[in-house]
């Protein structure tokens, strides 16, 4: 049976994208919940009916509020990013994995690779997966 009490926030402006990733995550036994925006997904944070999500998966590059921005507003709460970009620059990288990011992975990649990375962050890991 798949445990779904665990919630990821997915944030991507590429609704495809927000769908692979929410199915993907629930395959793993993750609960996602999707946001199109930078602006809405901070909008739900302070909601008081919305559930504080465990992790942000963020794209980096989005219109209005983007993954930096992000970033920079829930860097004070402790809460995990980790990023997706369609563009894989090396001093991006750098500049965000030194700012706390738990991860930066480029478009297109492998699930497994992402699922690892939730499961680092949420200390637990799927049973029968193996990493």
């Amino acid at each position: 049976m798949v445990n779904l009490t665990r919630i990821i926030a997915v944030v991507d402006d590429d609704e495809s994208v927000r769908r692979a990733l929410k199915r993907l995550l629930h395959s793993a036994g993750v609960k996602a919940e999707t946001f199109s925006s930078g602006e809405a997904f901070l909008d739900s944070l302070s909601s008081a009916t919305s559930s504080v999500p465990l992790c942000v998966i963020a794209d980096l590059e989005m219109p209005g509020i983007d993954g930096f921005e992000i970033q920079r507003r829930i860097v004070s709460t402790g809460m995990p990013i980790i990023f997706i970009s369609g563009n894989d620059d090396p001093d991006v990288r750098e500049k965000v994995l030194a700012q706390g990011a738990a991860d930066y992975l480029s478009k297109p990649f492998n699930g497994d690779v992402l699922i690892r990375a939730v499961q680092m962050i949420i200390g637990s890991p799927k049973k029968g997966f193996n990493p």
